[in-house]
């Protein structure tokens, strides 16, 4: 019966002592743990993000230096309108999932256009040619589709011809895509460096 009440007793301290630092802890400072049995064994788990190293890097002269603080300049600028896109796409596709008939599909994805249009036209048209490219080829990141197979499903394989053909015309391609290993690896590392707050 001591050792029961001894128990409460430490229990009790434990608890009122809580309750006590509770107010002087913020929120944000918490973090739950989930717990996972093995064996007999409790086991704490904590989620931890994922942790992004590049090397320093290293160049010849300043027209090197120059053109990296440019790309990441302009991949900043690109950025957000391909997460915007990516947003708005699934918004869309999903609107267009709960209609019934073609014309219903037609008419909202008309209306769509011209929202957007109305929307992003006067920002897009300040994109230089290289911020397009870049565009270009971030939306293909985001969303796993080329901007001309996105226009292709969305309003069909003319309107993708003469957007494609209008695009060449301007020396890009919305055929272009993303290459995270290869061509695009920069760019994919100042992607990875603005998510985590580094840029």
């Amino acid at each position: 019966m001591r050792i029961f009440l001894l128990i409460l007793f430490i229990t009790g301290l434990n608890i009122s002592g809580y309750s006590q630092k509770k107010d002087s802890v913020p929120p944000s400072s918490l973090h739950v743990l989930s717990v996972k049995v093995v064996d007999g064994d409790t086991v704490y788990q904590s989620h931890i993000s994922e942790v992004y190293i590049f090397p320093k890097h290293r160049f010849k002269n300043s027209w090197q230096a120059w053109r990296y603080r440019r790309l990441i300049h302009n991949v900043k600028v690109a950025y957000p309108y391909a997460q915007l896109a990516k947003k708005k796409l699934l918004e869309i596709s999903n609107h267009l999932a709960t209609l019934k008939t073609e014309r219903e599909r037609k008419a909202y994805i008309d209306q769509a256009e011209i929202e957007l249009r109305d929307e992003f036209e006067d920002k897009l048209k300040h994109l230089t040619i290289t911020q397009g490219r870049i565009l270009i080829k971030l939306i293909d990141r985001e969303t796993g589709d080329t901007s001309y197979n996105l226009v292709r499903e969305l309003k069909g394989s003319f309107s993708a011809f003469l957007w494609q053909a209008v695009a060449r015309l301007f020396g890009s391609n919305l055929k272009s895509t993303f290459d995270a290993s290869g061509e695009d690896q920069l760019i994919n590392e100042i992607v990875i460096k603005i998510q985590n707050g580094q840029l």
